[in-house]
């Protein structure tokens, strides 16, 4: 998956949480080459953000990370069945003030 593209990958979580879970890998290529994430930390900091503005509700995840033969890191994202189906990308955090 490719972490400057959320819409997509926001998209895919929705769906694994709505479903029955699942894991995305940031650092495969399109071509499923391994090509590793230079900050793999800093990113994974950058998705837990991401996922927090931009579903709802947010569902339950876990990140981990993995070094493959190669020595290039991975980030593993997991998405567990979500309990407060349906869950929504939102293309913008609403955010509602009191009146």
């Amino acid at each position: 998956m490719e972490l400057k593209k959320p819409k997509s990958w926001c998209k895919s979580v929705s769906a694994f949480a709505n479903t029955s879970g699942g894991i995305l890998i940031f650092g495969i290529a399109n071509d499923n080459s391994v090509i590793g994430l230079p900050d793999a930390e800093h990113d994974a900091e950058a998705v837990s953000e991401i996922m927090k503005n931009r579903l709802s509700p947010v569902p339950e995840f876990h990140l981990s990370f993995h070094v493959a033969e190669n020595g290039k890191k991975l980030l593993l994202l997991h998405i567990f069945k979500g309990e407060e189906t349906p869950y929504y990308y939102l293309r913008r955090r609403i955010i509602l003030l009191p009146s």
